[in-house]
């Protein structure tokens, strides 16, 4: 199986999966699906991702790990700060409050003085 490109190979933009499958049922689900943030970043990346987390966000052990400097773990966390922050969308003020009411969290009254 092949690894997902974090971005289309011609153009450079955010590619979009089309279709899912099941290999043991044949089950096929069609449509168009965001990659997630982690996804998006490059292969080198997301392994320097992967290895923080395992050591805990111990900068001392990333230096030791990928035999680099700290300051250029911090730059290079820094960078993929940046790439997932860019990836991140806040929901809009009005989708919060249609989501409360719909978990009944407030009622239609609340909702519409609450909402823009």
């Amino acid at each position: 199986m092949e690894k997902l490109p974090p971005a289309c190979p011609q153009c450079g933009q955010a590619m979009v999966l089309s279709a899912f499958s099941c290999g043991p049922c044949k089950s096929r689900l069609e449509g168009s699906f965001e990659l997630p943030p982690l996804a998006r970043l490059s292969p080198d990346d997301q392994a320097f991702v992967c290895a923080f987390v395992r050591v805990h966000g111990n900068l001392r052990r990333m230096e030791e790990l990928f035999d680099i400097s700290y300051p250029t773990v911090k730059n290079r966390l820094n960078a993929v700060s940046k790439q997932l922050d860019a990836a991140f969308e806040a929901p809009d003020e009005r989708s919060v409050v249609l989501d409360r009411l719909a978990r009944g969290e407030i009622t239609v009254a609340q909702a519409l003085e609450l909402l823009p």
